[in-house]
């Protein structure tokens, strides 16, 4: 099996003071397949996150976080990846954040 060597992509942030009750965009589309997928919520309010800015697909608590590694496991042929262009989304879940950050990490491969 040939190696893929691993490649960060620019954390995408939105601070508390962006984060309403209606979705809002977290930094740019993707522009890679990424393997993984790291969700931060380091504000003091429940979030929600989305993939087409309408649907909840991803509940964080308040200063916790998600990790999403695609790839576990996969077998030949079967590879899991966000795909491209795909853009993530925020909003509050109950009550307004009065303070923090939330942040989007993602690792994808090299050649991706």
């Amino acid at each position: 099996m040939a190696a893929i060597a691993v490649r960060y992509d620019a954390y995408r942030t939105l601070a508390f003071g962006s984060i309403s009750g209606t979705y809002a965009a977290i930094g740019t589309p993707t522009a890679h397949l990424m393997r993984l997928v790291h969700f931060v919520n380091n504000t003091n309010a429940n979030m929600n996150f989305s993939f087409d800015g309408t649907t909840d697909n991803v509940f964080i608590p308040a200063n916790s976080f998600a990790l999403y590694d695609l790839q576990t496991n996969s077998e030949s042929g079967n590879d899991f990846f966000l795909a491209l262009n795909t853009q993530i989304y925020v909003k509050q879940n109950a009550g307004a954040a009065t303070s923090g950050s939330v942040y989007i990490i993602m690792v994808y491969g090299k050649g991706q």
